[in-house]
């Protein structure tokens, strides 16, 4: 269990890079700033899906609970965001709106592990 703490701290740093990012895309989505804001963005998202599931293995949690697959799909639809913005970007208001919902899913299925 000594390798739980830095898995969640990992997680929890590349959600706060990823989101950030993300939403910076929202608000500049510039052809220039695309290739850097990918790559971030790219690994952020990288660095949660292996801190997650390393917390899962620590854990012993199966990955097919319920809210495991939740937060999964959250995870991949944030992580696609930042690439869809600079693609259809007279849709920022409403991307930036399933970011939102997205995340706040995904953190009520850390505190509530609806079916575990």
């Amino acid at each position: 269990m000594e390798r739980l703490p830095y898995y969640q701290l990992l997680h929890i740093l590349s959600l706060i890079v990823l989101t950030a990012h993300t939403f910076m895309a929202f608000a500049n989505p510039a052809p220039e700033n695309r290739r850097q804001t990918l790559i971030i963005t790219g690994v952020a998202a990288l660095l949660m899906f292996i801190s997650g599931f390393g917390m899962l293995t620590v854990l012993k949690i199966p990955f097919a609970t319920g809210w495991v697959v939740v937060k999964t799909v959250c995870w991949l639809g944030l992580a696609s965001l930042a690439g869809v913005v600079y693609r259809r970007v007279h849709l920022r208001g409403l991307l930036s709106y399933s970011a939102m919902g997205l995340i706040t899913l995904a953190l009520v299925m850390v505190f509530f592990r609806p079916g575990f």
